[in-house]
């Protein structure tokens, strides 16, 4: 039988192993996230009969063999951020080891089941996320990847050798998901959606995509005291109306969600006019079309503004990925193992990107359950849940696993 109890206390255990006052401290490539992945393989080597092994890409594998190779896999990470949440990211692993402690506890499974611990899904160190998981799915930036440092200036290439991984051959790791027929995976929501819906669980329809850029106004610096305000080419007061406008293209769209993250001004003193002012926009939804709709309504806007103020206007694309939509029989699977378990099932879409959405682009069959987080927080030390519904979730995580099982057995 499944025992949610000994899952929180595993991770109870983890928190006390790896964090501090200040939260959860195993950030990729460190001594500290060593730790945790030698605390996640000793629980592992406890269940007996599963083999297990790193990748080329540094993700860790723990594999029960099945009665057919197509394999489910149950997947997470136990990296975090700085100051990290006790939950993001361990909760799948350790819930994902319970699971494989009572499928093994009853003999050989349906099919073969596999726990991944994808390395480096933060990126906290070196700036960029999904590290172990893009490899594996194929869809690394192997140029970009190579150039990435950390504050100190290691490059990511040489503090993965510390690790035993050889930065050009691991999208060698991409043969471990040949035989994968389904993927799953349990995650904290970080946000606040169930919580303002008095929800424990939910099922994530996918995830967002993304389109991010740099938008540069560009004026005519001035003194600020003998300058009348007719007569200003502002570029900060151009940029600055987009702060209320990008709400208002959230809200038609639905379930966007826009943010513009940065500011930064020239020559930024107090006594001239801005004569550069330079902000990033980020927007996200699950709708292609609509993503696309905000980022036009987003430029006419700009170009609006530009013209009133008398500035001129530029846009830099920084980054952007399509949305990834989950599986829909496993979506309706997810719901089920949600009702089983006592609860009203949710479908909502994940903001936040996770391993799930480069396992669903390498064309393996994916969902994703949420559980709750209290005050609607993560990457915070005080990032929360409460205990009865992690029980919950790792229960109805288990609901899913056999699930899916019985369904990669049909197909």
């Amino acid at each position: 039988m499944i025992d949610p109890k000994r899952a929180i206390a595993d991770l109870k255990e983890l928190r006390a192993l790896t964090g501090d006052e200040n939260g959860a401290q195993r950030v990729a490539f460190t001594p500290t996230w060593a730790k945790a992945r030698k605390f996640l393989r000793e629980k592992v080597e406890e269940i007996g009969g599963v083999e297990m092994h790193n990748d080329a890409a540094g993700n860790f594998w723990a594999t029960l063999p099945g009665k057919i190779d197509k394999s489910l896999l149950i997947g997470g990470h136990i990296d975090s951020v700085p100051n990290g949440g006790w939950l993001d990211g361990c909760l799948n692993t350790l819930a994902g080891v319970e699971v494989l402690r009572r499928i093994k506890s009853q003999g050989t499974p349906p099919v073969t089941v596999r726990l991944v611990d994808w390395c480096d899904e933060e990126g906290a160190r070196f700036g960029k996320s999904l590290f172990g998981s893009s490899a594996a799915s194929g869809k690394i930036d192997m140029e970009e990847t190579r150039g990435l440092k950390d504050k100190e200036g290691l490059s990511l290439v040489d503090a993965v050798k510390e690790f035993g991984i050889d930065f050009e051959k691991v999208r060698d790791a991409r043969k471990e998901l040949k035989s994968a027929a389904a993927y799953q995976e349990l995650h904290i929501e970080q946000g606040p959606v169930l919580l303002d819906l008095d929800l424990p669980l939910g099922t994530v329809l996918g995830t967002f995509g993304v389109e991010r850029h740099a938008i540069a106004f560009r004026g005519q610096a001035a003194h600020s005291g003998s300058t009348p305000m007719n007569r200003r080419r502002d570029a900060f007061l151009a940029a600055a109306k987009m702060a209320s406008e990008i709400y208002a293209i959230s809200k038609r769209s639905g379930q966007g969600v826009c943010t513009i993250g940065s500011c930064t001004t020239k020559p930024g003193i107090v006594t001239s006019v801005v004569e550069e002012c330079r902000i990033t926009l980020d927007q996200r939804h699950l709708d292609a079309d609509a993503l696309q709709k905000m980022l036009s309504e987003a430029k006419a806007a700009s170009e609006k503004f530009a013209k009133e103020g008398d500035v001129d206007l530029a846009w830099e694309r920084i980054w952007n990925i399509e949305p990834i939509l989950f599986h829909k029989e496993l979506v309706d699977l997810c719901d089920g193992a949600i009702r089983e378990t006592g609860v009203k099932p949710h479908r909502l879409p994940s903001g936040p990107l996770h391993d799930a959405a480069e396992v669903a682009r390498a064309g393996v069959p994916t969902i994703m359950m949420f559980v709750q987080s209290l005050h609607g927080i993560s990457h915070n030390k005080i990032e929360d849940t409460r205990e009865e519904h992690l029980e919950m979730a790792v229960t109805a995580f288990d609901k899913l696993a056999d699930k899916i099982m019985a369904w990669i057995a049909r197909n």
